[in-house]
């Protein structure tokens, strides 16, 4: 009877760390898609990033996307750039962070992915259409 017990509670254990083993390897990082429209905001949600960052671990804890456009845009173009911003895209850049442009406010301002800061990738259809796109891929969409 005691063997019973033993072999039982042994049976239980194993299949418990099983379900741990499974449950670790299903686990992902978070994905999260950070909409920035407004100019005066740019430095808050830069830094709102960064703390995201660290919050989850780490660059490995967490895929994070910049969709710029709009007003926005204009305090990542590099002639006229604060030195903070320059400082904290390339921080973030270097994180892992994927600054996106619109490419209809890029025609709008009339600037070509050359004028922006480093790094930045365009969405040709659009910022809406990319975030839309994103948040099918999985990530939570934030509009701080």
């Amino acid at each position: 009877m005691k063997w019973r017990k033993f072999f039982g509670s042994l049976f239980a254990s194993g299949a418990g760390l099983l379900a741990l083993g499974a449950a670790a390897k299903g686990a992902s990082a978070s994905k999260v898609a950070y909409h920035l429209s407004d100019l005066d905001k740019a430095r808050f949600v830069l830094g709102n990033i960064s703390n995201h960052i660290a919050g989850c671990g780490g660059p490995g804890g967490i895929t994070v996307a910049l969709v710029v456009h709009g007003p926005a845009l204009r305090a990542f173009h590099a002639i006229d750039a604060d030195a903070d911003v320059e400082k904290s895209l390339a921080r973030l850049k270097g994180d892992g962070v994927d600054p996106i442009a619109c490419a209809i406010t890029m025609k709008a301002q009339k600037v070509a992915l050359s004028d922006l800061l480093p790094g930045f990738a365009v969405a040709e259809k659009g910022a809406v259409v990319r975030l839309g796109e994103l948040q099918q891929q999985g990530y939570v969409y934030l509009r701080p």
